[in-house]
């Protein structure tokens, strides 16, 4: 628990590539991605000149995933900015952004915490297994993106981020429709 409560330190040799310094091995922007949303922050520095590189290397990755039609900020937004960099509201701009995210975050957990009290099957025998499948599918659907907000979960602090290309999203489906199974064949039996 207190690994993760420091930054993941990894750094750039003049090669550019990037060493993790908790596993001694190289990993790519797309790892590093994978571990921001698996909770983790990160500090990325030169090797050589001790310069904090993080915001350049985070700022890569939001560029690659907008590239790939992965769009979350829209052009108007992206065309503010822009603009905030040659205006005197530079200095509110991050503070706004900041505080955006966290009202963001607050209220998707708010909003989560209501839909679990106003749910009339919450007494029912096994809906905390059927809320967990339900996140596990959400989870695998998203890439990982509706839980992030609020940090890992208990049982994602330690897993390493997961490559979707070697069939690990295949395994998690399968995994999903056992446990569907599972949960189908009981709520048959309360039924009876």
């Amino acid at each position: 628990m207190a690994e993760d409560q420091n930054p993941l330190l990894i750094k750039r040799y003049a090669s550019r590539r990037l060493y993790n310094t908790e596993t001694s091995d190289y990993v790519t922007l797309e790892d590093i991605a994978g571990f921001i949303r698996g909770g983790r922050e990160v500090k990325i520095v030169d090797l050589k000149s001790g310069d904090d590189l993080t915001r350049q290397y985070l700022l890569q990755i939001i560029a690659e995933h907008e590239s790939r039609g992965e769009s979350v900020l829209p052009t108007n937004v992206l065309n503010d900015l822009v603009r905030s960099y040659t205006t005197t509201a530079t200095s509110a701009v991050p503070q706004f952004l900041a505080a955006s995210f966290e009202m963001f975050r607050d209220s998707q957990s708010k909003w989560m915490e209501n839909m679990n009290k106003a749910n009339p099957m919450s007494g029912v025998p096994g809906f905390e297994a059927i809320q967990a499948q339900q996140e596990a599918f959400l989870k695998a659907m998203t890439g990982g993106m509706s839980g992030s907000w609020s940090g890992p979960s208990k049982d994602d602090s330690d897993a390493p981020a997961k490559d979707t290309k070697s069939g690990s999203s295949t395994d998690d489906l399968d995994a999903i429709r056992t446990q569907l199974a599972e949960l189908q064949k009981k709520l048959s039996k309360l039924d009876k």
